[in-house]
């Protein structure tokens, strides 16, 4: 396994790894490693659009129209 030095971080960074690790029970340093590998590793999530525009185009808007049915709303009333 190779190691990962990271310099010049900013001080407010640091407190927040360390809180996050801490509310996790795990070191910093192992907070550090599972952040890296949740955003580089894990597959990236859709976009509500592009769930959307995956959506393969099928039928046409006639074969969705709404179609009044005055039976039940005369049963009701």
């Amino acid at each position: 396994m190779a190691n990962l030095i990271v310099r010049n971080i900013d001080d407010a960074i640091v407190k927040a790894l360390k809180q996050r690790a801490s509310r996790h029970g795990v070191s910093a340093e192992a907070e550090h490693r599972k952040i890296l590998e949740q955003v580089l590793l894990q597959p990236a999530k859709k976009s509500f659009a592009e769930v959307l525009s995956s959506i393969p185009n099928v039928g046409n808007d006639s074969d969705f129209e709404r179609v009044q049915d005055d039976t039940v709303h005369d049963v009701l009333a």
